[in-house]
Formats: C-alpha cells, structure tokens, sequence
C-alpha cells in the first residue's frame, strides 16, 4: 500500500466518509499479506520507495502468478527477475501491458508510469556477454523511475570505444559498469570520472576466472577510488543501488 492511499482512508475516518469496520478490512493485510506459501510486504514502497521485487528462481510458477495477482491489486508496479520464458508465457493475460526482455530474464508490469529522473543512469559492459546482467541493471533502474542510458562493448581490450564516449560518460550521475574476465573496465572508468562507479561482476570468462569469482576479487581490489561492487551477476542489486543513489541526487535538486 502506498503513503497516499493509507493517508486518503484516514482522511476518509476521520471525514466520517468510511466506517471504522470498512477501514480496518482495507488494513488488515497491513504490513503484509500471508499468502501461506509467501508473505507478501505491502508496505515496502512506504519505508524504502518502491514495492517488493519478485525473484522467481526458485519459486514454482504457480506462486509467482499468485504473488502477481497480489501486488496487481495493490496498483504496484511489478518487477520479477530471474524469470524463465515459461514464467511470462504462465502469467501474460494477467494483464494487458507485460513487457518480458529474455536477454535479462526480466518481467516488467507498469501500472503507474513514474516521471523519469532528470539525474542519468549509464549501464557500460565491457562485452556483449555481459549484456544479460547488464540489462537487468537497465530493467531495474528504468522500472524504479530513472532515466537510463546503455554504453555496451567497450571493454579494455579496445580501449579507444571507452574513450571516445567521453561525452556520455561525463553526462552520466551514476555510472554501473558490468565486466567479466578481469574485471578491469570498473577501474578503468573509475579512474576517469567524478560520480559513483558500481561495479558488477560477471561470471563471463575462461577457466581460472573461476564462474566470476577472479573478477569480484579484481573489483574488489581497483585502485580506482569512487568503485562500489555488488556481487556475481547481480544486475538487480546494481540497478537499485544506482537507484536510490540517483534519488538522493534528485532530492538534492529540489
């Protein structure tokens, strides 16, 4: 439930609009909702400004369309990672407006359009195998209300396709840079900006990359100043990082 909504039925009591039985069964799923199999947080949004995000590995298809139908009465806006194609084909007619991007394994539903940031998010992957983590970053920072941009296969092995974005990079408020092999794009960029760099590692590489393990070590470790790191092929947690890091600048903006 959002802020505004919990305000308008109190408004409501207090006006003598609505009575004290009616009140309480629009609270009574407050602060969640027990769906037996998940406890739904409704009232997310009102403590960290947005809804609660849907991971679906792991969950059956059946619970993730219970957990949709849910929040969709609750007029939030859905996003659902790590969702396979049989997740979107299972759960499509819930709605009229279901974006599925199969590159990020991401399921968008927005139903309130939020007014883009003025602050900018640019998403640079150093390969385009790291354009499925990249482009969870992007789904996730787009869908929390940001305007976001991509800068994709401009990795250290050709370095000059870095440098001659010099212009998109500087426009740039935060900057997620999303990198396998050995990681070296996060310091690389880190070292020729002003702004917050998150770094993502991917598990993109050879053998003694370790499935991304050499490369969150490699970020790890960037003598790069200004670098944050979040975990192997975590474009989710970049996206909202960069996210309520943009927020704040926007508040700053006001």
């Amino acid at each position: 439930m959002k802020e505004k909504e919990l305000k308008e039925i109190l408004k409501k009591v207090k006006e003598g609009n609505i009575n004290i039985d009616n009140a309480v069964n629009k609270l009574k799923d407050l602060p969640f909702e027990d769906l037996g199999y998940a406890k739904i947080d409704h009232h997310r949004e009102m403590r960290n400004g947005y809804p609660e995000v849907i991971y679906c590995q792991g969950k059956s298809v059946e619970h993730i369309k219970g957990i949709i139908k849910s929040m969709l009465k609750r007029n939030n806006n859905i996003l659902a990672t790590r969702a396979k194609k049989e997740v979107y084909e299972a759960i499509k007619d819930l709605y009229e407006d279901i974006y599925y991007n199969e590159d990020a394994k991401v399921i968008k539903i927005e139903k309130n359009k939020l007014e883009k940031t003025k602050s900018k998010i640019l998403v640079v992957t150093g390969g385009t195998s790291d354009i499925p983590v990249a482009e969870e970053a992007f789904m996730t920072a787009d869908i929390l209300g940001n305007k976001v941009e991509r800068l994709y296969d401009v990795g250290v092995a050709g370095i000059h396709r870095l440098l001659s974005n010099r212009e998109k990079l500087n426009d740039a408020n935060v900057i997620i840079t999303v990198a396998g092999m050995e990681g070296a794009l996060a310091s690389v960029v880190g070292g020729l900006v002003d702004k917050p760099v998150i770094a993502v590692p991917t598990s993109v590489g050879y053998g003694a990359n370790f499935e991304g393990l050499a490369t969150l070590l490699a970020m790890l470790n960037s003598c790069a100043s200004g670098i944050g790191v979040v975990n192997i092929d975590n474009g989710f947690g970049a996206g909202y990082l960069a996210s309520t890091i943009n927020r704040q600048i926007e508040k700053a903006r006001t």
